[in-house]
């Protein structure tokens, strides 16, 4: 008896810690995966050139870029879809609600699927999650 009890013990305890492993990758928006996620950082810092407007933590730079880590957006609703798009084309001045420009690609000449990676870190440090 106390072999089944453990026994079920054991498989209540692996489910649950399955169960938390699913939620942690469900937590992502369709299609995105944590290596993303990572790499979309490492982007952001570096060639995709996002933290000479935002920051290297994303915070934002006063009369530059707005901070990215917190839940208001001010071009869009802030969908994992939307940010890819934003990144990819940029904000004009005149659609600006600082009037201040970011160019596609924040000037950069990273590839579609970098966007991809660098809206994935922006969707994942805008919920609090890095």
């Amino acid at each position: 008896m106390v072999g089944r009890s453990l026994g079920l013990a054991l498989l209540v305890h692996l489910s649950a810690a399955g169960a938390a492993v699913g939620q942690q990758t469900d937590s992502l928006p369709p299609g995105v995966t944590a290596k993303m996620v990572t790499d979309g950082a490492a982007l952001f810092k570096g060639a995709g050139l996002c933290s000479a407007c935002h920051g290297a933590d994303a915070k934002g730079l006063p009369s530059l870029g707005p901070d990215l880590t917190d839940a208001k957006w001010l071009h869009s609703k802030g969908t994992y879809d939307e940010i890819v798009k934003q990144v990819a084309l940029g904000v004009a001045a005149d659609k600006s609600t600082t009037g201040m420009i970011m160019p596609p690609k924040g000037g950069s000449a990273i590839t579609d699927a970098q966007v991809k990676a660098v809206a994935a870190y922006v969707w994942s440090v805008s919920r609090g999650k890095k």
